[in-house]
């Protein structure tokens, strides 16, 4: 038995990638349960039945006997309950008790989205319902789409609530009530210099207007430009008002410490009860970089599953014996090709996601209308690659070989990837994220849809990784250029276009845009950074070991669509 055949050599990027996942997941499990905080993952049922999901942070003074505070915290559009972790860390660390929830038709939240007021309501009585809430001090929080929610809970229920602050978000049409002098009560908002939805929000051009808008305003019962800081009306009240605005985006509102800063300020200056710390003393962001290193400790993982299982005699018949070296030579051509399968899926990303939305509205087979645009965009662009590789015969060769052993060796590298990912959920109550990037176990919903949106991206990825495979990769030399020559072709035209889109934001406040969904989309795009280098590690790191694109592009396509299906909203239910 050679050096290379040993179990232990087989297993060892397997193990570890198991290693850094468990230092990433421990560093994350004892920040956000420091000093005695419990999280349970609680579901109830909300309005018309609907399954609700949240995260119930605990502080340990909160008993029955002694109630604290409660605040429900609330995510944005295309996120899920984890992503106020932030917020919720630091709200229990003083005192709190948070309720960090689903929307509906989000993480595992019942469909659709938008339904019942986006859960607010029901979010808020079941906050109220619990024995170790002091009913008198609840305080209200929410993001972007999330602050819509709380807005419309503190018109249901006004009595209910004490503060409410709104990161990136906004009283008022088009989704929750009117704003007044008196409504909401004790009210804070985080409104970003460089946020990307100053229109919808706050009804002036750019993020930079918002102290002149007319609407905000209003609701701080003033005529004159609205003074950053200043605390306007009187918290005793009811009636305070103040606005923040931090040099960050709208996404960034996550992971700024100080946009939480200002939202831990606001309620210990409104709520009675907890434990007082400076708004500066904040830990969130080592669970943040906990579940980062456990990501990246998944990706590990994923590539020593699939290196192991290779060498069993199952799949061995797929495996070269040496690694696929360069042999094609790099000229202009090639150099042409590469910009040109850099290029084109970002030129095409913004008018082909429009074009798929009017296409493809949200129904019971494809339930997520803005997973149905990246679906549409990912097969108008194989067939763009197809045409093209047709025409220039750079993706010359047969088909695949074996593609039944290629398929099982991608399932059951997925299979056992999910089912970490799944049992880290169940132990530590803890996804794989880093900002509003992540992986977790998919919702029964999520899962129905799984099947067709994988086979989507699988005849986009089979046709792209052949292309890429046969083209380019090829033509590096040595693996570290044939890895940097895939991620270029699959990640580098979105490095360029997002580069460019909040190169134009930080300069002129504005990005180009030409619908009013564009922003939205721009932030989608960011996604596609990290997502698309993963698929070119995965895809290349296959390819040297079978020479075969299949393995890799089904691989990468339930990846993708797994990222995809549980980072949006479920609009059909």
């Amino acid at each position: 038995m050679t050096t290379e055949d040993r179990p232990a050599q087989r297993l060892r990027l397997m193990l570890i990638g198991a290693l850094i996942i468990l230092c990433g997941v421990l560093l994350a499990h004892f920040v956000q349960t420091a000093g005695g905080i419990r999280i349970q993952d609680v579901r109830f049922t909300g309005s018309n039945g609907t399954p609700m999901s949240a995260q119930l942070y605990v502080p340990p003074g909160a008993t029955a006997k002694t109630p604290a505070p409660g605040i429900l915290a609330v995510h944005g559009y295309f996120n899920s309950r984890e992503a106020q972790s932030g917020f919720a860390i630091e709200f229990a660390r003083r005192g709190y008790v948070v309720l960090a929830l689903d929307q509906t038709g989000h993480g595992y939240s019942a469909p659709p989205a938008f339904a019942n007021a986006f859960g607010g309501i029901d979010g808020l009585k079941y906050l109220r319902s619990l024995d170790i809430v002091d009913k008198d001090n609840v305080g209200l929080e929410g993001h972007s789409m999330g602050g819509w929610t709380v807005v419309n809970a503190a018109a249901a229920m006004p009595d209910a609530y004490k503060a409410l602050v709104l990161e990136g978000s906004s009283t008022g049409k088009p989704f929750a009530p009117e704003g007044t002098r008196e409504f909401p009560r004790n009210l804070a908002v985080v409104f970003s210099k460089y946020d990307e939805f100053p229109g919808i929000m706050w009804q002036v051009p750019t993020a930079a207007d918002v102290t002149a808008s007319k609407k905000l305003q209003g609701v701080f019962g003033t005529d004159a430009p609205i003074e950053p800081g200043r605390v306007y009306g009187s918290l005793e009240a009811g009636t305070g008002r103040v606005l923040y605005t931090p040099a960050i985006t709208h996404p960034m509102d996550h992971i700024s410490p100080t946009a939480i800063g200002h939202s831990i300020d606001w309620f210990q200056r409104t709520l009675r009860g907890g434990t007082p710390r400076p708004a500066d003393d904040q830990t969130w962001y080592w669970k943040e970089t906990g579940t980062f290193i456990a990501l990246i400790g998944l990706a590990v993982f994923v590539l020593g599953v699939f290196d192991a299982l290779l060498r069993l005699p199952a799949f061995a018949a797929l495996r070269v014996d040496k690694a696929a070296a360069g042999t094609a030579p790099r000229n202009a051509r090639w150099w042409g090709t590469l910009v040109f399968g850099a290029a084109v899926p970002a030129l095409t990303f913004l008018p082909l996601c429009r074009l798929g939305g009017d296409l493809l509205p949200a129904s019971a087979w494809l339930p997520q209308l803005f997973s149905n645009e990246i679906a549409f965009w990912a097969l108008c662009n194989a067939l763009i690659v197809f045409i093209a590789s047709r025409l220039t015969g750079l993706s010359a060769g047969g088909p695949a070989s074996q593609p039944l052993r290629a398929l099982g060796l991608a399932a059951a590298t997925f299979a056992l990837a999910y089912a970490l990912v799944a049992t880290v959920q169940l132990l530590f109550n803890l996804d794989f994220r880093i900002w509003f990037i992540a992986l977790k176990p998919m919702s029964r919903w999520q899962l129905t849809a799984f099947p067709v949106y994988l086979l989507v991206f699988a005849v986009f990825f089979t046709i792209a990784l052949r292309s890429l495979h046969t083209a380019l990769t090829p033509a590096a030399a040595g693996a570290g250029g044939q890895y940097l020559v895939a991620i270029a072709a699959l990640a580098g035209g979105f490095v360029a276009f997002v580069g460019l889109q909040y190169g134009l934001m930080l300069a002129t406040n504005r990005m180009l845009e030409f619908h009013r969904f564009d922003p939205l989309r721009t932030i989608i795009s960011i996604n596609f950074l990290p997502l698309m280098a993963f698929v070119a590690i995965v895809s290349t790191f296959a390819w040297r070991r079978t020479r075969n694109h299949l393995p890799g592009a089904l691989l990468s396509a339930a990846f993708v669509a797994w990222y995809v299906l549980v980072g949006q909203a479920t609009q059909a239910g």
